[in-house]
């Protein structure tokens, strides 16, 4: 990057860093980083919209959907999570592929199954061996979102569940009786309360969610954790930059990036509670009528 870094073996110390901090895998350390937040950012909503559609579920009066709701969120808490994030990016990839191996090639013959392989025509890999890198980047990362939905859905869903049930039940009787159909009492009076019970449980799915995401190097995505392990290890004179086993100074760069992280999140999140706390008939609130007495 800079022009004397033409000879790192001859540079002081200063400028030997500064190439070595600058060079193409570095910058895929720094591009990791995005890579994380990516992953929280389009995580989150997901996640917030499957828990959201699964206590739906739970409290549906249609015994089927209920049956879903009760056996998506019973199944997800009941199995340790690292057996879903490697199960379902393998087994959507299988499904994918199967279903476009049908599709694709119809005169195929045999079963896909052959012992402990999966084997599918050329025309239904996916990503297609011609692909450029990016698209099978791109396709990693789609099922990694998948798993993580999934996941973390549930545990929001089992959260959300419990906070329409803190509403009192007296106030949606009262809005029915004054008119309001189920759906009108739902929107205006339970929906702006139940914010107020599920943030607790919500702010702590987050946290755990940004835990959660070094998984992705489990998962063969290069993150953070990927690249701090390579660049970390130490590199003999065949390297440009030689230097001994630096993993330990590597990684405590990780773990203030993630106390940064939830120190970040725990102050947006703590503001969060104290607005949507104003007015509220809960303990945050009350504290705050006490506070502005």
């Amino acid at each position: 990057m800079f022009s004397f870094c033409t000879d790192p073996s001859v540079l002081p110390d200063w400028q030997w860093f500064a190439c070595y901090l600058t060079t193409n895998t570095h910058f895929s350390l720094y591009r990791s980083v995005l890579v994380v937040m990516t992953l929280l950012a389009i995580v989150a909503p997901l996640a917030l919209a499957l828990g959201f559609a699964g206590a739906l579920a739970m409290r549906s009066g249609n015994f089927l959907l209920r049956g879903i709701g009760k056996t998506y969120v019973s199944m997800v808490r009941g199995v340790p999570d690292i057996i879903f994030f490697l199960f379902v990016p393998i087994a959507i990839d299988q499904l994918v592929e199967f279903i476009l191996h049908r599709i694709r090639c119809p005169d195929w013959e045999g079963s896909v199954w052959r012992g402990n392989d999966f084997v599918v025509c050329a025309q239904a890999k996916v990503p297609l061996a011609s692909s450029p890198a990016w698209v099978h980047d791109l396709w990693g990362f789609t099922l990694a979102v998948t798993a993580f939905a999934l996941v973390f859905g549930a545990f929001a869903a089992n959260t959300l569940a419990g906070a329409m049930a803190a509403v009192p039940r007296a106030q949606m009787e009262t809005a029915e009786a004054y008119g309001m159909t189920r759906a009108q009492a739902f929107r205006r009076v339970m929906l702006p309360q139940l914010w107020v019970y599920a943030l607790p449980g919500l702010s702590n799915l987050w946290m755990i969610l940004t835990k959660a995401t070094p998984l992705l190097f489990l998962l063969g995505i290069q993150d953070i954790v990927y690249w701090a392990r390579e660049l970390g290890g130490a590199k003999t004179s065949l390297f440009l930059y030689p230097h001994p086993d630096w993993r330990v100074w590597y990684f405590l760069g990780v773990l203030i990036f993630y106390l940064l992280l939830t120190w970040v999140s725990q102050k947006v999140l703590d503001r969060l509670m104290d607005r949507l706390s104003h007015g509220q008939a809960t303990a945050a609130g009350e504290a705050q009528r006490r506070a502005a007495a």
